[in-house]
């Protein structure tokens, strides 16, 4: 993987090992004599693979309010992708944060992308398991760009304010949609449900949020995340379990 990154980007001063885990199998901080990078990787036989394009293709749709790529290259069966190095810190959620306020203006301004010209998941097909009308699913239908995976460690506060990383699963669906999945991880984070929707509405499109579309929303999120805590192993599956149950719970009086 070093020759292929020293084919890219020249000489590899040096490899600071970030993390590996399921959405990368290898992270790190590259240091090359032009460069500093964060590179990322998935062998080209993984199942996500398709994530990597993905970033890739997003990637110039989405300059400001996220990291620049520099290179993909699928080769020698590794796909990676070289990122600009940003130094910064994870997003802090919870109550009182001076993060929240740059995350939504960082947010807002991703709501005044265009849709973009490339292949992407919709909203309505990747939530259509959790409904038991599929006519509900027209709630979530839309062409704005969503960035959708709202954990903490996919936003970088930095001194250019929040810069969104992880875009693998950004997806087209209704603007209302991503500051109604964000407030999800402020509930986990020790919001109430009116305190996180309270945040969630200085999100222009949280007007056209309708009432009824956030109550299958929650229903579905509730549903989705009982599903994953179910199977994962991740620290943040329960937590994201009971937000959403609490969440539900707060929408429709039930779970």
């Amino acid at each position: 993987m070093l020759r292929l990154i020293e084919k890219a980007s020249g000489p590899i001063a040096d490899v600071r090992i970030v993390s590996a885990g399921l959405n990368s199998a290898i992270a790190a901080h590259v240091r090359t004599t032009d460069h500093t990078l964060f590179v990322k990787g998935l062998p080209l036989d993984h199942p996500w693979v398709w994530t990597q394009e993905r970033e890739a293709d997003v990637n110039r749709y989405v300059r400001g309010i996220a990291p620049e790529l520099h290179w993909h290259m699928e080769d020698d069966g590794w796909s990676l992708l070289a990122f600009e190095y940003v130094a910064g810190r994870h997003a802090d959620f919870t109550t009182g944060s001076t993060d929240l306020p740059p995350v939504m203006a960082a947010m807002t301004r991703l709501a005044e992308v265009p849709a973009p010209g490339i292949e992407l998941k919709s909203m309505p097909h990747r939530l259509r398991k959790y409904v038991d009308d599929p006519a509900d699913l027209s709630w979530f239908a839309g062409n704005s760009l969503l960035h959708t995976e709202w954990n903490p460690h996919n936003v970088l506060m930095s001194s250019r304010g929040a810069l969104f990383v992880d875009w693998g699963w950004a997806s087209l669906g209704a603007a209302w949609m991503d500051p109604a999945l964000w407030l999800l991880w402020l509930i986990a984070h020790g919001h109430t449900p009116g305190q996180a929707e309270s945040e969630a509405a200085a999100h222009p499109a949280w007007e056209l949020a309708p009432p009824a579309g956030l109550d299958v929303l929650a229903t579905v999120q509730r549903r989705l995340w009982d599903s994953i805590a179910h199977q994962s192993t991740d620290d943040w599956a329960r937590p994201m379990q009971r937000a959403a149950q609490t969440w539900a719970m707060h929408r429709t009086g039930k779970l």
